[in-house]
């Protein structure tokens, strides 16, 4: 379901949500149900980064792990540079790097350093799906930078059932309804049936009821 249609699925969305009162400005979320697969095999896991048209409303935010060249083109263009005498210093205090991890959307490394943050900071990054992507010293890093900024995460792990962001209430419907038909589209094209499975989707405000549009 496109165009149109997914516009007017959008709006009504929106609109159930306006009945109820809120104080900060809410995600559109998908929730997405896929059917007739096994997610037990790796293979049919969803593991996608999706490039949004119109982004999610605010830029994610990126780390990065640099040094020389690369962390002086990354000066200005990313949230945080970390240097590799910081990952020992990270590695022993992981409370302090789950912090980052947790304000940090995306993480990107210089690639001789991966073998290093695998062993030291991989604990942390791997398990919530931010093991950074390797770039080499020489990579024009202001172009990767501008588009993990409107960049989603789509992952399904071994369920079933997940969900993404969309979007945010205030950005425009048709906007918001573009972003989806790009998720929508992508997705299809990962699952082995394409849409027959997809059980459905559904799309909600934060704390709105959700509307189905597949």
């Amino acid at each position: 379901m496109t165009g149109k249609k997914t516009v007017e699925l959008v709006q009504k969305a929106l609109d159930e949500s306006k009945k109820l009162e809120r104080k900060f400005k809410q995600n559109i979320d998908l929730v997405v149900n896929l059917k007739n697969i096994d997610m037990g095999e790796a293979k049919n896991r969803i593991d996608e980064e999706i490039i949004l048209p119109h982004g999610i409303g605010k830029e994610a935010k990126i780390a990065i792990f640099a040094s020389g060249e690369l962390a002086l083109k990354a000066k200005g263009k990313v949230d945080l540079i970390i240097k590799p005498e910081e990952i020992e210093e990270l590695a022993k205090d992981k409370r302090k790097f789950k912090k980052i991890v947790d304000e940090h959307d995306f993480f990107i490394s210089e690639a001789a350093l991966m073998p290093t943050i695998g062993k030291t900071l991989g604990v942390v990054l791997g398990p919530r799906g931010k093991m950074p992507k390797p770039v080499p010293p020489q990579i024009q890093i202001a172009g990767i930078v501008k588009n993990l900024r409107k960049t989603i995460k789509l992952q399904s792990r071994a369920n079933k059932t997940f969900h993404t962001i969309a979007g945010k209430e205030e950005m425009g419907t048709e906007q918001i309804a573009e972003n989806i038909d790009t998720i929508i589209k992508r997705l299809e094209s990962k699952l082995e049936r394409g849409r027959i499975n997809i059980g459905s989707i559904h799309v909600k405000t934060t704390m709105g009821p959700s509307v189905r549009i597949m």
